[in-house]
């Protein structure tokens, strides 16, 4: 039996490939203990007890960017988190550390350092955070998603994808995906998402596109996230979505995507074999394009600018390429050369060679 303590949170991007590696590593062996370090205010705070692990809270505490209060307070406040993270790795007894960036991971590096718990970094984007960047410095063993990460002694192993993902890589559930989302399945289905949160420029271009999609025979699930001021509606082959618990089911169903670029979405389009027009989210340190580039050196997907996914790019572009099945069945193909449907094994094998190290 082995205890892990997997620290990480905020977004999707963070919990999901947590839970995925707490899930492997209980089907490694049921007698193992896993418990996850976050904050009451992420995602974390819901998706982690719901999956029937135990959340151990730290204190939100982003990196100070002012010259404020906040600033003065800040170390106090951090080390008080990394005091309650070393009572939190002596009174469960934690055999391994595993950080996956975000707030919850800076205090877990620390703690753990200076308990001499062994830890490991996993490093999800092709841009590492700075909770990643300092905890890789000191870490046991480094797993990165995308090979062009620059982390010192890092090791590709993928994206940890979710149980579910996993599994269309395995079966063919193009037709109880149809089914599920009742679209014809002799027609052509395009994916569209931004995310949970959604994407402006992505909805209004779609929204304006409709009649040429349709003309086109072009079948529509558009996932417009649960910002988007646009209700869910159901319209000849043109699915409109807030929300979608399925996304197994839409990846299923869909031969083509228009999506942003986050660190999952990428890995599970290259996992299920998913070509796509990728546009990066145009804010931020530019994450999102360095995410989608090996991707796009394979062939598997094009990237377009925010401010370039337009009506006529949709027309002039995203049509034609959509409705050559030969340019898209090469594109699919490209897409599964690079991509990794074994994350959690392969990170899980690189905790696992530390935990040998250890011994």
């Amino acid at each position: 039996m082995t205890n892990y303590l997997l620290a990480g949170g905020g977004t999707a991007g963070h919990v999901n490939p947590l839970l995925s590696l707490a899930d492997e590593i209980m089907k490694q062996d049921g007698e193992n203990k896993v418990w996850a370090l976050g904050t009451e205010e992420g995602l974390e705070s819901r998706l982690v007890p719901d999956r029937g692990y135990e959340l151990l809270i730290v204190p939100r505490l982003p990196m100070p960017r002012k010259l404020d209060g906040y600033l003065f307070r800040f170390p106090k406040l951090f080390l008080e988190s990394v005091s309650t993270v070393k009572r939190y790795l002596r009174e469960n007894k934690i055999d391994v550390v595993v950080g996956f960036g975000g707030y919850a991971s800076a205090p877990a590096y620390r703690a753990a350092k200076a308990l001499g718990v062994p830890f490991v970094v996993h490093e999800a984007n092709a841009l590492p955070g700075y909770a990643n960047r300092i905890g890789a410095n000191s870490a046991s063993a480094v797993g990165v998603t995308f090979s062009k990460t620059i982390l010192p002694n890092s090791v590709v192993v993928g994206m940890p994808l979710r149980k579910e993902v996993v599994e269309i890589t395995k079966t063919d559930m193009k037709f109880e995906a149809d089914v599920f989302f009742g679209l014809d399945p002799k027609l052509t289905t395009l994916l569209v998402t931004g995310g949970s949160l959604g994407a402006k420029r992505i909805n209004e271009t779609i929204e304006g596109s409709r009649q040429w999609l349709e003309a086109a025979g072009i079948q529509v699930i558009h996932i417009v996230g649960s910002r988007a001021e646009l209700e869910d509606l159901i319209d000849g082959g043109y699915r409109r979505l807030s929300y979608c618990d399925r996304m197994d089911l839409a990846l299923a169903a869909a031969d083509f995507a228009v999506a942003r670029s986050g660190a999952a979405t990428v890995s599970e389009f290259a996992a299920v074999g998913l070509p796509a027009v990728l546009v990066p989210y145009p804010v931020g340190n530019g994450e999102q394009k360095h995410n989608a580039e090996e991707l796009v050196d394979a062939g598997g997907a094009l990237l377009v600018d925010d401010a370039d996914f337009s009506a006529e790019y949709v027309r002039s572009v995203l049509i034609p390429l959509i409705s050559n099945a030969k340019r898209v069945k090469e594109m699919s193909s490209n897409a599964l050369s690079v991509g990794v449907s074994d994350g959690a094994q392969r990170l899980l094998g690189l905790v696992n060679g530390v935990l040998l190290g250890k011994d």
